[in-house]
C-alpha cells in the first residue's frame, strides 16, 4: 500500500510507503491529511503518563516544505506498461482490446526512419498489427491511426504509475485530470 505525498500547495509528489510517511508524520512536516486513514503505528510508553505513543497515517497527505516536482516542466518516463495504461490496451490500428501480454509499443515514425522513443510518437499495438505496419508510418502501410498520441499530465502519470490507488486517491487524482485525458473513460 502506497501513500500519496504532495505539496503543501496540492501538487502530487510521489508515491511513498507506510514507513516514509511515518517518518513525515514524526517530523512533523504533515500540513495536511485527506482520504481515509490506512494505518496507525504504535511506538512506546511515555514515562510520565504512561500512555502510549501512536501515529495514524492517512491515505493522502501534504508535507511542507518545496516542492519537488514543477508541475510545468515534469515529463513522465515512457515504460510499457503506462504507455498501454494511457492507450486503455486498446490497439491504436484495429482498435481490439487485448491483455498487456499481447500488446507491443509501436512507434508511428519507426526508428528505421529516424523515429525517436518518445510518448507523442508511440502508441499501443497488438503483436499483429505492429508486425503488419513494419517498419513502415502508418501511412506508408496504408493503416491509419484511430487516436492520437499524447503526454500525460502530471496527475495522469500519477495514476499511471500505481496499480493499487485506493479509490479516496483515485477520486483525488481524477478530479485533477484533463476532460481530455482517456483516464475518464
Amino acid at each position: 500500500m502506497k501513500v500519496l505525498k504532495l505539496s503543501a500547495q496540492g501538487l502530487p509528489q510521489s508515491w511513498i510507503s507506510l514507513e516514509e510517511a511515518v517518518l513525515h508524520y514524526a517530523a512533523d512536516e504533515v500540513r495536511w491529511e485527506v482520504g481515509a486513514q490506512v494505518a496507525v503505528f504504535r511506538g512506546g510508553h511515555n514515562a510520565v503518563t504512561g500512555m502510549q505513543s501512536q501515529i495514524a497515517i492517512n491515505s493522502i497527505i501534504g508535507t511542507k516544505g518545496v516542492p519537488r516536482i514543477n508541475p510545468f516542466t515534469q515529463r513522465p518516463g515512457l515504460t510499457n506498461g503506462k504507455l498501454f495504461a494511457r492507450d486503455r490496451n486498446v490497439c491504436a490500428y484495429c482498435g481490439n482490446h487485448f491483455h498487456e501480454d499481447e500488446l507491443t509499443r509501436e512507434h508511428i515514425i519507426p526508428f528505421a526512419q529516424k523515429g525517436i522513443d518518445v510518448w507523442m510518437n508511440v502508441v499501443t499495438a497488438c503483436k499483429p498489427c505492429n508486425h503488419r505496419k513494419s517498419s513502415r508510418t502508418p501511412e506508408q502501410a496504408n493503416m491509419p491511426l484511430l487516436y492520437a498520441p499524447y503526454v500525460p499530465s502530471l496527475w495522469e502519470d500519477f495514476i499511471l504509475r500505481n496499480r493499487r490507488i485506493l479509490a479516496d486517491q483515485m477520486e483525488f487524482l481524477m478530479a485533477h485530470l484533463p476532460q481530455s485525458s482517456r483516464l475518464h473513460g
